[in-house]
């Protein structure tokens, strides 16, 4: 069967080692469904790939063992998954639109997780209905907390929740709690002055331990929610590195301005002869500059008050 493997990959199946067939990607923004969407990932797993499903790194689903003649009916038995999880769609019936945009994955979040600052997986939604289809090359990763447990600095856009605690004078009690968990499992930004405890408001990375270490009810999370952005973490062969700060205190509506303004500088500058069309984009960076990008990144963007922006900006990492 002839088969075009550029339009094959844009419809988020995968060539295969295997001649003839093919295996669908199935993503799962923020790693969170029903359950019901289960039976019908293994209903097209049982009738048209080979009976066997994988998890992938990036929390969404991989159908192997699809002849390339059934992908058609395998989009159709897509549809109800890809309408369940409010994913965008240029056309019904036909499977994903892009698979550039790999799944925003994300750890458990505040549903489930008393150190998350917020709801991961809202988030990642969010992120998800703002930014799918397209076509370049971006990975995108939240985590609730500063315990970074989904790694998020190993991605080009890595959300990391924070909150700004708020103390209540009157309810603290002087029992040093705040002060010692901070110490032994923080950055130690709290110390006691005349009886009382004091932020110090540059060193504090958000995790929220004094509210959680509270016995008062002293220390309370901030209404509003921010985030530390980092930039640019990457595997792979060459020069992989870890990603940078680039915004603390940040809030949602401006990450999600940044990594669209991302897509507009990467279509300006990308490398038209790279393989596949594709080319990372820390690359680009390392080509323009970062203060190009930031140029770039920073357009219309509305950033809070207590927004701090680190410039410049490094990567470090293993180079060949």
């Amino acid at each position: 069967m002839d088969i075009n493997t550029k339009q094959l990959k844009k419809n988020a199946f995968r060539v295969t080692k295997k001649r003839g067939f093919t295996a669908s990607r199935i993503r799962v923004p923020g790693g969170h469904l029903e359950a019901k969407f289960l039976s019908m990932i293994q209903n097209i797993s049982e009738t048209y790939g080979d009976g066997t499903l994988h998890i992938t790194s990036r929390q969404g689903f991989e159908i192997p063992g699809i002849k390339f003649e059934d992908m058609t009916k395998v989009n159709e038995l897509l549809q109800p998954i890809i309408e369940g999880l409010n994913i965008n769609q240029k056309d019904k019936g036909t499977g994903y639109s892009a698979s550039g945009t790999r799944n925003i994955t994300a750890c458990v979040g505040n549903r489930v997780c008393p150190y998350a600052c917020y709801d991961t997986t809202a988030f990642a939604q969010k992120i998800e209905k703002a930014i799918f289809p397209n076509d370049l090359h971006f990975k995108i990763a939240l985590t609730g907390c500063p315990n970074d447990c989904a790694k998020v600095r190993m991605h080009d856009f890595g959300i990391m929740g924070m909150t700004q605690p708020e103390y209540e004078k009157d309810m603290c009690v002087d029992c040093g709690a705040c002060v010692r968990v901070c110490k032994k499992k923080s950055v130690g930004a709290l110390k006691e002055v005349n009886y009382k405890v004091e932020r110090n408001p540059e060193k504090c990375i958000g995790c929220g331990e004094c509210v959680l270490n509270c016995p008062m009810g002293a220390w309370t999370r901030s209404e509003k929610k921010y985030y530390r952005l980092t930039l640019l973490g990457r595997t792979g062969k060459k020069n992989p590195r870890l990603g940078e700060d680039f915004i603390k205190w940040v809030d949602e509506e401006s990450i999600i301005k940044i990594i669209l303004n991302t897509y507009d500088y990467v279509e300006h500058y990308i490398d038209p002869s790279a393989p596949g069309g594709k080319e990372h984009i820390g690359y680009i960076v390392d080509r323009t500059g970062f203060e190009e990008f930031k140029k770039w990144a920073l357009k219309e963007v509305k950033l809070p008050e207590i927004a701090e922006v680190f410039t410049p900006v490094y990567w470090k990492g293993v180079k060949y």
